[in-house]
């Protein structure tokens, strides 16, 4: 499948599925609607907190990459950023459009963009923040790649991404291609079949290593995961949980969560 009709179909999942808004059975766009959802996200992924720090970045200049629903947007304009924010689905930039003018908020600028190619200089934001989004795009080296750029000298990405050697996604291999009578399937396959948009990734740390050692423009990375709600199994039933508990206590938590997480600096020019 080529990238362009891959992101097309990708947009139009979006589109159809904007991030978050599963959370609410509220009526659309009310108060109660975008409450719900935000109550909801932070009791299932309480670590959005401690990964963002919100209130860290008062004043400073920041990029939200993949909005979604908007819920981790409006913290940065209630901790005082200067708040951009860009989703490929025109239905997300609405719903964010209509949570900040509900809440009376005001940000910097939102609108619909690729983030494959990001419509802003170079050397612009002084932080860019993406939280499960890149993964979904056909060419997630080029959304990496363009994060750098519009970082300024000394600037910090905070990127979410999924990782392929995780609890999660062991289990989807089992769902999906074991059970299925596929065996020789992979995971990835898996994933990119099976997991939200056609097309998602999901990376190793390794690979992640190896992708960001190429950009000398970056450093002091730092790349972990987070073991979430998903690994724990949360939305299946008791023996499947149970399962996951006695996987985790022989394996670890430490290396095994969905979240793939990534921090770095863009070099100054000192």
């Amino acid at each position: 499948m080529k990238d362009e009709q891959l992101k097309q179909e990708v947009k139009e999942f979006w589109n159809k599925n904007v991030c978050g808004t599963f959370l609410s059975n509220k009526e659309k766009f009310t108060i109660e609607y975008f409450e719900e959802i935000e109550k909801k996200r932070y009791e299932i992924h309480p670590e959005v907190f401690s990964f963002a720090q919100f209130t860290r970045f008062y004043g400073k200049k920041i990029l939200e990459v993949g909005v979604g629903a908007g819920t981790d947007f409006i913290q940065w304009v209630r901790a005082g950023c200067k708040a951009y924010g860009i989703d490929f689905a025109p239905e997300a930039i609405e719903h964010l459009r209509r949570r900040l003018e509900l809440y009376g908020l005001k940000a910097e600028e939102v609108k619909v963009a690729d983030a494959e190619n990001l419509d802003y200089p170079d050397n612009f934001f002084d932080l860019v923040y993406s939280f499960g989004v890149i993964h979904h795009t056909p060419n997630t080296i080029k959304a990496l790649e363009e994060i750098i750029r519009v970082l300024k000298p000394g600037g910090l990405a905070k990127i979410m991404i999924y990782n392929r050697r995780s609890l999660l996604a062991f289990f989807f291999w089992i769902k999906y291609a074991l059970l299925k009578f596929k065996p020789w399937k992979s995971i990835s396959w898996v994933l990119w079949n099976h997991m939200e948009s056609k097309g998602t990734k999901a990376y190793t740390i390794k690979e992640i290593k190896s992708v960001l050692s190429n950009y000398y423009q970056i450093e002091n990375l730092k790349i972990g995961t987070i073991y979430t709600y998903y690994d724990k199994l949360q939305r299946f039933n008791w023996v499947m949980r149970k399962i996951a508990s006695v996987i985790t206590s022989l394996i670890g938590r430490e290396r095994i969560g969905w979240f793939l997480t990534i921090e770095f600096n863009k070099k100054s020019n000192n």
